[in-house]
């Protein structure tokens, strides 16, 4: 037996540049904490999925700490990756499975969107807060607690400037839909409006956003658009998960309860709609 294991869960993206950036940022992780032995599998669209991930993990290891890199808490992180640990466990009598809390809102998630926001300003030609709406938009689920974990973000990117309209859209599955929301705030005589992607990583959908951007500076040539990018490597995201990882191998941090909820995931996982809708361009778009 050697160690602890950290196993890093990225979502997956049809789009390959998607996932070579979180093999990028597993890279990066393993470089800046080389005390941790640090295995990378993803949910979906690669070779590497959670049940192999956890098993690559499992070897020599006394301890896994399963790190979802993942923003909102919808059926990947509250159902799927329970219930593939749940069967690791059964495979791995004996070896302890410990599941970090995924991003959420927090402090760090809201450092990032508000540097985005600041660099958006920057290249827009009225730097005035009070002409300028936000739009952040985030992959929609059929979870209510992930849209209202972004619905929370939103609420706190307000409370944090001085744009007196900040709303929420959705690429999918959930409503409003960007367009809606853009119309809404020209009507509102906003001439400026900068679009937050509420995104880890590159993928399909941020290619998509780009083109609905591109489409809307055609049809509303009054307003001004800026468009911020995907989080990547951000040092905030790695510093709070490295901060979750530390506590959780401490014991200063409980591990989140993996029950019986995720008994009733029982594989179908490609029945339930939270997660493919998103990549699949079938929402009214």
């Amino acid at each position: 037996m050697t160690t602890d294991t950290i196993l890093l869960v990225g979502h997956g993206s049809r789009e390959p540049s998607g996932n070579e950036q979180i093999e990028h940022f597993a890279a990066q992780w393993r470089a800046r904490y080389p005390q941790w032995r640090t295995e990378l599998c993803f949910i979906e669209f690669a070779e590497v999925d959670v049940e192999h991930g956890l098993d690559l993990a499992a070897r020599g290891s006394r301890r896994v700490v399963v790190v979802p890199l993942i923003l909102n808490a919808a059926g990947h992180v509250n159902v799927e990756i329970p219930s593939h640990m749940a069967r690791a466990r059964q495979r791995h009598p004996g070896l302890r499975f410990d599941y970090a809390p995924h991003l959420g809102v927090c402090e760090p998630v809201l450092d990032v969107l508000k540097r985005q926001l600041r660099q958006c300003m920057r290249t827009l030609d009225m730097p005035d807060p009070t002409g300028t709406g936000i739009v952040l938009l985030g992959r929609g689920s059929s979870s209510r607690e992930a849209n209202g974990e972004m619905a929370r973000m939103a609420r706190w990117l307000f409370e944090a400037g001085d744009h007196e309209v900040v709303d929420l859209a959705f690429t999918g599955i959930a409503w409003p839909r960007l367009e809606r929301v853009v119309q809404r705030q020209a009507q509102q005589g906003l001439r400026q409006i900068v679009v937050l992607p509420y995104y880890l990583f590159t993928g399909t959908l941020m290619q998509r956003i780009g083109r609905q951007v591109a489409h809307l500076r055609t049809q509303y040539p009054q307003l001004r658009f800026a468009l911020g990018s995907y989080f990547g490597f951000e040092p905030e995201i790695a510093e709070l998960l490295a901060e979750r990882v530390g506590a959780l191998l401490d014991g200063t941090l409980d591990a989140v309860p993996v029950g019986d909820e995720a008994a009733h995931w029982q594989g179908h996982h490609h029945h339930h709609h939270d997660h493919h809708d998103h990549d699949h361009a079938q929402h009214g778009h």
